[in-house]
């Protein structure tokens, strides 16, 4: 191992005690850990491989799923050899046999007896002093017929749970593949290229190169010249089934490994890059430098995580669920934000929970005022034809056998309240609309309760049994408003046409239309469905005004597509089509020709029913109404004449009473308008709000409050579930915090080279075998000559310069002192003794 640095070697049992941190506290880990996982299909020999690094059979073995749950398997460098699980941690297992007992008891606990898989991990270390520090996942092998009574889906199950692990960018691919078997329908290779197609996280195995077929090898994959990964592949020969049954032992098969690649023809020149005892090395150096090189983001996450949860944790700090003064506390918090969220939902707020993607709460009770109500009132309006006739009908019977030269005054007062009255649907049923919008915004703003689910039924119930009863007050009330109109006729209003400018009006035959000029009601998109120039539906922008129906190619308004006047058009409802969110209405003529070109109708939709409902009352104050349902004919309604037979004299009579309800009936409505929006507000919007802040609180003192107060099981284990969370954190940096950063970057191990075809030597174990240093990690700097045998080093000539001396036995330079600096001087050799060859001295032993 002293190929090893031991700040390095400290990193792997640092992510151990990281993943057991929140293991042992029972939370998931939400982090990516850098790990290693095993991916391989059925009888690929993964089990094989991770029995070889322990050197004991400790893996259920059989066939069909064996594996049936991830086992994390952290094998730990120790003087003693034994086990343990985390579920039963303090428990040491020296026989590997009950290992192989419990995982397989542990395994059916969860997933029972009938070959299913589950997510949930078995934790397994394994203490040993034959292991490198390493930890690995191996996960269920890849299936593609379901086996017993396991589901259909098995493979798509396994290999979601696989995806799980090794989508996760700090997790390293251990592809186990047979190398008897075609490469390129590996399934570890092809799920490995799936989720890193560049090769950069994948190591590559080769199990079964023992079982090829004589005359084939795989040295061009070992090699890295076929299907090349960037952390390239390992060789390794395990044991078979026969060698299983025998109980040979994993040390005489380690041995056995080695011969084969010593001896095999293809891979004795990379023996030493084979075999199991290389992989371990180079797994246990690649995922240190992976740890390495993602411990720093994995300590920014940790402590992202932790802060955002420490406003939340600071609550509980001191959390007893039972005390008295906390619980009354809550309440009056609770009932203080519930109240502050009724106001600014009705009054209307800035803050930052404003609603962005739809009208909510005071907003959509202005809508009902302004839009929806208006639209109700518009709707009752009967049709014309049959209001002249009712007219017809009563100016008869009021004149009687008499031949009427006058126009009855009673005739006009007796439709006009016939029509007051129908105003009362439309008002009851404005009020209704608020106060259901009015429990909603309750509902809502109740769910800051939901920890306290008693706590939250009970105010709604409170709260909405008070809007009730304010409702039926409120709706007297502007029951009263109509019987108000109906019980005087106020003729002498400044806005009343009277009985003279009623007459002039019909004399000359005026329109009873109140003429709006052309101006704009309302700019939008709407999405138009059954026009030839869309395919399907397309969104154009739409202008109405008092007299057309224009719509464009963008709110530009510079390429208009089409202007529909709109005399005589009827509006309808529309059905959504199947699979369709769109709520649509159509225009169209009553007398069936065509609204536009060859279509009979124009069908245009919106996203929701508030924009419908929108459009919808600006149609009304167009002038455009709604398609009225005709009743059943009634054979009693021949008894009436037709207006067809009425004299010129009856006829100018219809006409003045039609102009004085017209023009009466619009002052009334008017004034409904306005007396019903003031009246629900004062009635219920503002008595509610009054008693939420007024007299909410006294009603909740009238009830228990330990049984109000008691906390949902749902919040209480979200609460235990952060603080196990936040806990867990904390123990995960106080584990990193121990790292010295600055050590690991001392000593930076290389990636491996994705080719084994150099004579150099192998960066995935680090160097070469023998624990001799590895060349990066030698200083580049020239070595001093080696000490004579006296001890003391050979001084340094010094060099040669202008104005200074030769050394001894070197030639003065040319040109005499003074001349300046020449070429280097070659020293001539010292005479010897009887004219022989120099003795070339012994070289010194290098010290270590």
């Amino acid at each position: 191992m002293s190929w090893e640095n031991s700040g390095m070697q400290a990193l792997i049992p640092i992510i151990n005690r990281v993943q057991d941190a929140f293991t042992q506290l029972g939370t998931s880990v939400n982090f990516e850990l850098p790990q290693i996982a095993v991916v391989g299909g059925q009888s690929a020999g993964k089990s094989s491989v991770l029995e070889n690094f322990v050197g004991k059979d400790f893996l259920p073995r059989g066939s069909g799923i064996v594996t049936r749950r991830p086992l994390i398997l952290q094998l730990i460098q120790d003087r003693n050899e034994y086990a343990e699980f985390l579920h039963k941690k303090g428990h040491r297992y020296v026989d590997f046999d009950a290992v192989r007992k419990e995982i397989e008891d542990e395994t059916d606990r969860v997933t029972g007896q009938n070959k299913g898989i589950s997510p949930h991990p078995i934790n397994l270390r394994v203490f040993s002093p034959h292991v490198l520090n390493l930890t690995l996942i191996d996960l269920p092998g890849l299936t593609k017929v379901p086996v017993g009574d396991q589901p259909a889906d098995i493979e798509t199950q396994i290999k979601d749970m696989i995806m799980t692990y090794i989508t996760r960018e700090t997790c390293l691919i251990l592809a186990v593949t047979p190398a008897n078997s075609d490469l390129a329908t590996s399934d570890a290779l092809k799920l490995a290229k799936e989720v890193d197609p560049q090769g950069l996280r994948t190591i590559g195995v080769l199990t079964k190169l023992d079982l090829m077929d004589e005359g084939t090898d795989a040295r061009d994959i070992l090699e890295n010249r076929l299907f090349a990964l960037r952390r390239g592949y390992v060789g390794v020969v395990n044991r078979g089934q026969k060698d299983i049954n025998s109980r040979k032992d994993i040390k005489s098969q380690l041995d056995a490994e080695r011969k084969f690649f010593i001896s095999h023809p293809s891979y004795r020149h990379m023996a030493d890059k084979m075999g199991t005892q290389h992989l371990q090395q180079t797994l246990n150096l690649q995922l240190t430098n992976h740890i390495r090189d993602t411990l720093p983001a994995l300590r920014d996450s940790l402590q992202k995580k932790l802060f955002s949860m420490e406003k939340e944790v600071a609550e509980f700090k001191n959390y007893q669920p039972n005390d008295p003064s906390r619980k009354a506390k809550a309440l009056m918090q609770m009932v203080q934000q519930f109240t502050g969220d009724i106001e600014r939902s009705i009054e209307g707020s800035g803050g930052k929970n404003v609603n962005t993607n739809e009208l909510s709460g005071g907003a959509r009770i202005n809508r009902l005022f302004h839009e929806r109500f208006p639209f109700e009132i518009v709707k009752m309006d009967i049709d014309e034809k049959e209001l002249r006739k009712k007219i017809q009908v009563v100016i008869r019977n009021i004149h009687g056998i008499r031949v009427g030269l006058f126009t009855p005054d009673m005739a006009f007062e007796m439709i006009a309240k016939e029509q007051i009255s129908r105003l009362k649907e439309p008002s009851l049923k404005c009020v209704d609309l608020v106060v259901n919008e009015l429990a909603a915004v309750v509902r809502q703003c109740a769910e800051t309760m939901v920890r306290f689910p008693r706590l939250r039924d009970e105010v709604e119930r409170i709260v909405v049994t008070n809007m009730r009863e304010r409702e039926q007050n409120a709706k007297l009330q502007i029951a009263q408003i109509v019987d108000f109109e109906l019980a005087y006729m106020n003729t002498n209003h400044e806005d009343f046409i009277g009985f003279s400018n009623a007459e002039a009006k019909a004399s000359q035959g005026q329109s009873s239309k109140k003429n709006l000029g052309n101006q704009v009601i309302r700019k939008g998109w709407l999405s138009v469905h059954n026009i030839s120039f869309v395919r399907g539906s397309k969104d154009c922008w739409f202008v109405l005004t008092s007299d057309s129906l224009s719509w464009y190619k963008d709110d530009e308004e510079k390429e208009k597509k089409y202007m529909l006047p709109l005399d005589g058009i009827k509006l309808r409802d529309l059905e959504s089509g199947f699979m369709s969110r769109q709520h649509k209405f159509s225009l169209f003529y009553p007398d069936g020709k065509n609204i536009y070109k060859d279509y009979k109708q124009l069908e245009l939709g919106c996203n929701n029913l508030d924009e419908v409902d929108a459009w919808k009352a600006s149609f009304l104050r167009a002038g455009v109404y709604p398609e009225k349902v005709k009743a059943p004919e009634d054979e009693s309604s021949d008894t009436v004449e037709d207006t067809s037979s009425m004299d010129p004299q009856l006829e100018r009579q219809v006409e003045t009473i039609r102009n004085l309800v017209d023009s009466y009936m619009r002052i009334i409505v008017k004034s409904i308008k306005d007396l019903v929006p003031k009246a629900v507000m004062h009635l219920i919007v503002n008595q509610v709000s009054a008693f939420v802040r007024e007299e909410l609180l006294m009603n909740l003192y009238q009830v228990d409050q330990d049984s109000l107060m008691e906390e949902s099981q749902a919040e209480a284990q979200k609460r235990d579930d952060m603080l196990r969370m936040y806990h867990a954190c904390k123990e995960a940096l106080r584990i990193i915090s121990e790292v010295n950063m600055s050590n690991l970057d001392a000593l930076p191990p290389p990636m491996p080279t994705p080719d084994y075809r150099n004579n150099g030597p192998s960066p995935s174990m680090g160097g070469p075998p023998g624990g001799m240093p590895r060349i990066d990690q030698m200083s580049m700097q020239p070595r001093p000559a080696p000490a004579p045998p006296g001890g003391r080093p050979a001084p340094m000539p010094p060099r040669p310069g202008p104005g200074g001396p030769p050394p001894p036995g070197m030639r003065p330079p040319p040109g005499g002192p003074g001349f300046g600096a020449g070429p280097p001087l070659i020293p001539t050799r010292a005479p010897t003794p009887n004219g022989a060859a120099p003795m070339i001295p012994a070289r010194p032993a290098r010290p270590y």
